[in-house]
């Protein structure tokens, strides 16, 4: 097997989406700072409710899907297809916008810690005007499976290959194959892992510090690894927990304006009419 190495380092930058919730942006914090088939990345941590409390009132998407993965706090999920659900500690929304959807996104707690991230996951041409779809994945459909090292893993998405069986996540149907794990190792642990040779793949550390490809990654930094089968990790001196996202590449062009995603600037136009129109989500 052959170690994926280093081929980009994205420190996070602070930002603000929504009705003001504070965030970190590392993948998609430029447009040409992307990671396909992914296309942002934001992670929002705060105990203060004045950097969360606004959410993420009534807002359209077109053409992608954004997904949700909640760590502490709870966040209430609307949309126009009449979808509603509580996302707790350890849940995940997955939600694809297709040809559009209308929804908002509320914090159900106004102090202590929320914290959690939103990605951003692109379609193809021949998926961007389906209908659209929801999953709302509970927490104890994640599986969370204990290391014979002595770390631990949940599986959003994709497989993780143990020695004697494979775990499979719950979130199903995704045109990007997409392999999505939350990794928390203790000191000096390693993490190997197989990935499909064809998927991009980045890691993002979340707490601690960690060695990758021989170098020392700090917390809030994107690491995009390419060339190889396999990702190895390190966890540092206090331990690390860190997201894995690989997905197979679109190679398609993207034309974004704000929540719409399309191939072209025409489309893109278009999403804009049939929003102003009332059309977006028929």
């Amino acid at each position: 097997m052959t170690t994926r190495t280093i081929q980009q380092i994205i420190p996070a930058i602070d930002t603000s989406d929504g009705a003001g919730v504070q965030l970190k942006r590392s993948v998609g914090q430029r447009q040409s700072v992307r990671v396909d088939p992914f296309l942002m990345l934001d992670a929002f941590n705060s105990d203060n409710a004045d950097d969360y409390i606004a959410g993420f009132p009534a807002h359209p998407h077109r053409g992608f899907e954004t997904v949700t993965y909640m760590l502490n706090g709870s966040m209430i999920h609307r949309d126009h297809m009449g979808n509603e659900g509580e996302l707790n500690p350890g849940g995940v929304q997955w939600m694809t916008a297709g040809r559009g959807v209308i929804h908002e996104e509320r914090p159900q707690r106004s102090e202590g810690l929320m914290r959690g991230f939103q990605l951003w996951v692109n379609l193809p041409a021949s998926e961007k005007m389906k209908p659209a779809h929801y999953q709302n994945i509970e927490p104890e459909q994640v599986p969370d499976v204990q290391l014979s090292s002595g770390g631990r893993v949940r599986v959003i998405a994709g497989q993780l290959a143990l020695e004697d069986h494979t775990v499979t996540g719950p979130v199903t149907g995704v045109v990007a194959e997409p392999m999505y794990l939350d990794v928390r190792l203790q000191a000096g642990e390693v993490f190997s892992h197989s990935v499909p040779e064809s998927h991009n793949l980045f890691i993002y550390p979340y707490e601690g510090t960690l060695t990758v490809d021989g170098r020392s990654i700090s917390t809030d930094q994107a690491v995009i690894l390419h060339n190889g089968d396999q990702v190895k990790v390190t966890a540092g001196q206090s331990g690390t927990s860190f997201l894995l996202l690989a997905g197979k590449p679109i190679n398609e062009p993207i034309a974004q304006y704000g929540p719409f995603v399309m191939n072209t600037m025409e489309e893109i136009d278009q999403a804009l009419e049939d929003y102003r129109e009332g059309r977006l989500t028929d």
